[in-house]
């Protein structure tokens, strides 16, 4: 007897306990139904959830594949399931369940009893492990996730796997570049619909507890509450740094392969993080998004505007412990701080000199490279550094 892709359970008669035994590619597996009872399961080959029916195995794929072949008559929105489009179609028919406090209606009883909850702060979904509370089901087995590290929804072209459907949704649109959200105040279209109004208004929902400081983004909130709890998860194997994130581990690693995956479409550079790309696509578009409201000067990145707004305060909190110099900002420190400890740790590759910045490094390979990036725009002349002579101005 041949099977493929399946699960048998045996169970004995006698003392009830479960044997199992899975069949592998082509290999044959003999079965003494004589004296034994058996099941057949059904797994799925990309997160191996087990299925008592094959039927339930279809539904469950098409949550990888994000096939739906239920589309609704009216409106065209599309669905996995039969059953869930038979439950979005009473949103066309009609609401009979109304929220008596704050009147909204619902196509199902279950979704007014869940709704309830926001009312009542019910919360009785309860996470075994760390004890936090949910309102409803679904929300609590997403949690989940956080500590099993399952990821089941994965994008089929570059296999990056998520914990959530949605986000694997908008993960798809950097492959497609689909930019379905456009924003009425300064017509820009993005990926996502969240978070960027919050540019606008200046809202900061999400204030940290320690500390008191607030966040547009949920994210920016759990990346700042680590510098309060001195976590940092994620190692480099090659050198043993720590980061608090796994997105800035993968950044530091390009420090040792080499890799610069991002390239300017303009004019070819290459970058090994792709928010740097985004910066020096300003240099072409000549954007500048972060603007000051004290006197209108406009700038490329967020880090030198708010640099810029010291200048109008004259806020200078970051102090040199050696010698009491203070600066608007932290990098301008670590920048100084170097000249008391005369530490050179970037290298020239080609002749060994050593210097206390990268961006000197960076000046001064250019003497082996021949590159002249900045070109003066009265007389043509290029130079390998930013500053061009007074004599040249005239």
């Amino acid at each position: 007897m041949l099977y493929f892709g399946l699960i048998y359970i045996f169970k004995k008669l006698r003392c009830g306990s479960f044997y199992f035994a899975v069949a592998v590619c082509h290999d044959q597996l003999h079965v003494e139904e004589t004296q034994d009872t058996f099941e057949r399961l059904f797994s799925c080959e990309i997160c191996g959830k087990i299925s008592s029916r094959k039927s339930h195995l279809t539904v469950h794929m098409r949550t990888h594949t994000g096939e739906k072949p239920f589309p609704c008559k009216i409106c065209g929105k599309a669905f996995g399931q039969k059953g869930h489009l038979n439950i979005h179609i009473r949103t066309h028919t009609g609401r009979s369940f109304t929220c008596r406090i704050c009147g909204k209606g619902f196509s199902r009883k279950g979704g007014l009893d869940v709704h309830m909850r926001i009312h009542t702060g019910e919360k009785p979904f309860s996470c075994t492990i760390c004890g936090k509370n949910y309102g409803e089901k679904g929300v609590l087995n997403v949690h989940m996730r956080i500590h099993t590290g399952e990821r089941p929804f994965s994008c089929m072209i570059c296999r990056k796997a998520y914990a959530q459907k949605g986000h694997l949704t908008v993960h798809m649109r950097t492959h497609t570049d689909e930019r379905p959200f456009s924003c009425t105040l300064c017509g820009k279209s993005f990926h996502s619909k969240d978070n960027h109004l919050r540019s606008h208004t200046g809202e900061k929902p999400f204030t940290c507890t320690t500390c008191g400081k607030s966040y547009r983004q949920k994210m920016g909130l759990i990346r700042h509450m680590k510098n309060h709890t001195g976590e940092k998860p994620f190692s480099c194997t090659t050198c043993g740094k720590s980061y608090r994130e796994k997105v800035a581990l993968i950044d530091h690693l390009r420090t040792h392969t080499g890799e610069k995956p991002f390239t300017c479409s303009t004019c070819g550079k290459s970058y090994a993080k792709k928010f740097t790309l985004i910066y020096h696509m300003r240099t072409h578009t000549g954007e500048k998004p972060f603007t000051c409201t004290a006197c209108g000067m406009s700038f490329t990145q967020r880090f030198y505007l708010t640099c810029h707004m010291k200048s109008h305060t004259g806020e200078k909190p970051f102090t040199c412990t050696a010698c009491g110099k203070s600066y608007r900002d932290k990098g301008y420190l670590t920048f100084h701080m170097k000249s008391h400890t005369d530490e050179k740790p970037f290298t020239c590759t080609a002749c060994g000199k050593s210097y206390r910045h990268k961006v000197c490094l960076t000046v001064h390979m250019r003497s082996h490279t021949g590159e002249k990036p900045f070109q003066c725009t009265t007389c043509g002349k290029t130079s390998q550094m930013c500053a061009v002579r007074t004599s040249d101005v005239r």
